[in-house]
């Protein structure tokens, strides 16, 4: 379990990131036998990426349910498209497997959102929260002075 970091915090990472959410929906619950081995490979996706840090992943949290959601942080959208297209990673052979397996028959939907955040275009904060989201990929930073409103997080006190 993660130590909760008493008081107010806030993240506050290096120049440009990435938001990306992805996930997946099981449609046909009963169908274990072809959405089980997705999840697997999300997993071993997640594995890869938090072992090998050179490949831009900063972090992110997963919920499950019959809706999957992972929400991700990564370094540039150059490191997440790279990851994408690496033949030599899991997510190309996890893509083309869930193409064979699944396709468009209905079974799972999957989806995901990018979004390329600059400075001065998010804010956030955490009160007695373990770190976690973007306070877990990124530094955190005591949330007074200039960082005590979402108007000066933002940079527009």
């Amino acid at each position: 379990m993660n130590r909760i970091m008493q008081g107010r915090w806030t993240a506050r990472p290096d120049g440009e990131f990435v938001v990306f959410i992805i996930g997946m929906r099981i449609n046909q619950w009963w169908m274990v036998h072809r959405w089980l081995p997705l999840i697997r490979a999300m997993g071993g996706m997640i594995r890869e990426l938090s072992a090998r840090p050179e490949l831009g992943f900063l972090g992110g949290k997963t919920w499950f349910g019959r809706t999957i959601v992972l929400i991700q942080y990564w370094k540039s959208f150059d490191d997440l498209e790279s990851y994408a297209k690496a033949r030599d990673l899991s997510h190309v052979p996890a893509w083309a497997d869930f193409n064979r397996r699944i396709g468009n028959d209905g079974t799972v939907g999957i989806y995901h959102e990018t979004y390329l955040i600059g400075p001065g275009q998010y804010e956030n904060v955490f009160v007695n929260m373990p770190p976690t989201l973007l306070g877990n990929s990124a530094n955190l930073t005591e949330a007074k002075s200039d960082h005590a409103s979402a108007r000066g997080r933002m940079g527009r006190s």
